[in-house]
């Protein structure tokens, strides 16, 4: 089993539960915690430095905005920082996201080892992920479906030029405008709402705002 595993959360009551646990169940020598991924890229720097580094780091995706200066705003961001020093550690996401489309980039691009999605069973999740992953498996929460057709959908450069006008602030009915002076088809104002409803669906988006962060979290715009 993991001897040192480092964990990045930004809420000390999850922090201290997901401690709990695994203490009593996996009987790990060394577990740190930190609230910041900024602190705990430097924890795990440190102790790489020392010759005494962690073998699993498991962090959140989101951590929220406070009076604390950062450098690394996220957990991807610490993944990337933390692979760059050390590319053999293990990586457990632990996130409420349950979005396929965001999820499955964390594997095929950030080559994570497993992701728990936070929830009633997550505790009993996470012990099995790092059981799992410690015997060199992948793991994935077993209420998550990551082949869907939405975790493959790709847009094209229709979708593309409905979603830059949309961030730039135009209605539909403007961007209609604009596509029928140019001489663009299909230019109608229902086609144009038709793409955007089958976006919402496809990444899980509740409305133009969110869908636009979360096209701009996952580099497609």
């Amino acid at each position: 089993m993991f001897k040192k595993i480092l964990i990045a959360e930004d809420f000390q009551d999850t922090n201290k539960g997901i401690v709990e646990a695994l203490e009593s169940r996996l009987q790990i020598e060394t577990i740190q915690e930190e609230l910041y991924c900024d602190k705990a890229y430097n924890r795990f720097k440190v102790a790489h430095e020392k010759g005494e580094p962690y073998e699993l780091l498991i962090t959140d995706l989101t951590f929220s905005e406070n009076h604390v200066p950062r450098k690394l705003t996220s957990g991807k961001k610490l993944i990337d920082a933390v692979r760059a020093v050390d590319k053999n550690i293990k990586v457990i996401v632990n996130s409420m996201i349950d979005n396929p489309t965001e999820i499955n980039p964390l594997f095929s691009e950030q080559e994570i080892n497993g992701y728990v999605c936070k929830g009633r069973n997550s505790l009993n999740d996470l012990v099995n992920a790092i059981q799992e992953v410690y015997q060199n498996r992948t793991f994935v929460s077993p209420q998550l479906n990551l082949n869907t057709a939405g975790s493959v959908f790709e847009m094209d450069k229709y979708d593309l030029m409905i979603l830059k006008n949309l961030a730039d602030g135009f209605t539909k009915k403007e961007i209609s405008e604009k596509l029928k002076k140019q001489n663009i088809s299909p230019n109608s104002e229902s086609t144009i709402d038709k793409k955007v409803s089958k976006l919402f669906d496809e990444f899980g988006a509740k409305n133009t705002h969110h869908l636009i962060a979360k096209l701009v979290k996952l580099g497609k715009i």
